[in-house]
């Protein structure tokens, strides 16, 4: 699984260490860096001198300057989330020295394995079905997924446009995107009506960001929350799941999406609009900081267009 460049607890500042262990009114004796994601900074599961035990997220203005505005939005959002969200409790948040430090409630518990197991994959689903009654109408303020997400789904415009000026042949999609661009962008530019809706949205939901217990399953890392379709957290999920191998998974997230109700037309038509910002992503230079990304884009909008052209059945 593609990752940021994750920071070891010991090589923040001590200055900024020592604000974290006096705020925590503990030193702390351990500090396990978790695997996965995409945050290049601090994800630690910390054990304090007194024996408590705390999850730590901190990152600083180098290597990308964007990170420490996701981490404050985290912080807005996880704090207003109702207590019964399955989501792990904010103790803290504050800002140090340009650091930004979150303290969250530890939860003993794992991310689903990849390749996905049948059995984890239905329990993610049921759990994404809770979750979306839970919140529908969102219980907070956030923007819509049209507002969030409005200049990312401009892929497969932004791709025809540079194939029309000759800055990129479009060599490297397969024929059969090649063959249906003007399919694409015409799909692509109706997605934001078909992701409508009045449910707050974790916006990206993917095994990183999900730990499964005994007996919850733990969403977690939310700076990307809107409000829209109360379906759409599947089917982001969904290109990853695909790209992880999970068994018949196209036919698995079919069959959820169809139980919960959701338009054929408008997952389709949402579905299109995320292959085009993967696809289009994935050519772009590397963000800062964050030197796999592209990749691991690339792998899920491949799956993502896979997805689509079983939906479609567009020749």
């Amino acid at each position: 699984m593609a990752a940021g460049e994750r920071v070891d607890w010991w090589a923040v500042p001590l200055s900024v260490r020592d604000r974290v262990e006096a705020a925590l009114g503990s030193p702390v004796e351990d500090a396990v860096t978790q695997a996965g994601g995409f945050s290049p900074g601090v994800a630690a599961r910390v054990r304090l001198a007194d024996g408590r035990r705390v999850f730590v997220k901190a990152v600083g203005p180098e290597p990308n300057p964007e990170t420490p505005d996701l981490h404050r939005a985290e912080a807005r959002i996880t704090a207003a989330l109702p207590d019964t969200a399955p989501v792990p409790s904010l103790l803290m948040a504050f800002d140090v020295e340009g650091w930004v430090v979150l303290v969250l409630e530890d939860v003993d518990g794992e991310a689903p394995a990849q390749p996905w197991q049948v059995n984890e994959l239905h329990r993610v689903l049921a759990a994404a079905t809770e979750l979306s009654v839970l919140l529908d109408p969102s219980p907070i303020e956030a923007p819509t997924v049209a507002a969030r997400f409005g200049e990312e789904f401009q892929g497969w415009r932004r791709l025809s446009a540079a194939a029309a000026e000759g800055s990129d042949d479009l060599a490297w999609l397969g024929p059969w995107a090649r063959r249906n661009l003007g399919r694409l962008v015409a799909r692509e530019a109706v997605w934001s009506a078909a992701a409508a809706g009045s449910a707050l949205i974790h916006g990206d939901l993917r095994a990183d960001n999900i730990l499964l217990t005994d007996d919850r399953v733990m969403v977690v890392d939310w700076p990307w929350a809107a409000v829209g379709a109360s379906w759409f957290d599947v089917v982001a999920m969904g290109p990853s799941v695909i790209m992880h191998g999970a068994p018949e998974a196209m036919s698995l997230l079919d069959q959820h999406l169809r139980a919960r109700g959701a338009d054929r037309e408008d997952v389709t038509t949402v579905l299109i609009a995320m292959a085009g910002y993967f696809l289009r992503q994935s050519v772009q230079p590397p963000p800062p900081g964050l030197p796999t990304v592209r990749g691991f884009q690339r792998a899920q909008g491949e799956a993502a267009l896979d997805w689509a052209r079983e939906r479609t059945r567009w020749g």
